[in-house]
């Protein structure tokens, strides 16, 4: 394929900016393999290993992600909390999640444990960045309970299995996109994936069972404007 001459590409890169950013797109908002997205790009006559894909998504899937959460309103003050057991190489690791109330997740985090430590940490870094919730609910798991009260004493916490099923839901791509990798083969290969996937998979899919058909539309517009925004800010 010849590239256009309004395509430059990418410095360091053999490729335009566009290419790459519509390639870790793909990726993240279809559950794709690297793989896939070669034969994807292969169909449209650009000719990339799944190795060169797979640099892009860690290279560049950070920046996209980093940039949703630049330009995201401020989460309200309601949050939900959670942990799913994921295997990596054999063992058990705990990810803990946490979003807010409209569904849009705030962070998340791959521990080995699952103990008042590990919610330590992970709440500890969620009130960080957002400041102290004014409600929070989580499952029956007592090691909420210590973290919450010393780093959020005012906040009211609700430890009740059937108030969390919104970050239950939250927590199928996770599902999805493991089954494909065939498990993650790395603690920090989970944690690189998952904190960009979980942004990048929310802005680009918006919940179309809330939205009338025309809402739909609009929505992934404004989700494509921001691509472009985000991509033309791409740096080597």
């Amino acid at each position: 394929m010849n590239i256009p001459t309004i395509m430059p590409r990418l410095k360091g890169f053999r490729f335009p900016r566009e290419i790459i950013a519509y390639a870790v797109w793909a990726y993240h908002r279809f559950a794709l393999s690297t793989t896939d997205v070669e034969d994807l790009l292969a169909a449209r006559g650009v000719i990339v290993s799944r190795e060169a894909v797979r640099l892009w998504v860690n290279r560049f899937g950070q920046h996209f992600a980093d940039c949703i959460r630049r330009d995201r309103p401020r989460p309200n003050d309601k949050w939900h909390m959670d942990e799913v057991v994921i295997m990596i190489r054999g063992r058990k690791h705990w990810l803990w999640r946490a979003i807010a109330a409209n569904g849009d997740v705030l962070d998340i985090l791959v521990q080995t444990r699952r103990s008042a430590k590990a919610a330590k940490r992970f709440f500890k870094g969620l009130v960080g960045k957002f400041g102290e919730p004014r409600v929070v609910i989580t499952d029956k798991l007592r090691s909420y309970i210590k973290p919450i009260n010393t780093l959020a004493p005012d906040a009211d916490h609700r430890a009740h299995k059937g108030l969390n099923n919104a970050i239950e839901v939250s927590h199928r791509p996770t599902r999805k996109r493991e089954k494909l990798f065939g498990k993650f083969k790395s603690h920090r290969q989970a944690q690189r994936f998952l904190s960009a996937h979980d942004q990048i998979n929310l802005i680009f899919r918006p919940r179309r069972y809330q939205l009338t058909a025309n809402s739909y539309r609009h929505a992934r517009s404004d989700a494509f404007y921001l691509r472009d925004d985000y991509t033309e800010e791409m740096t080597a």
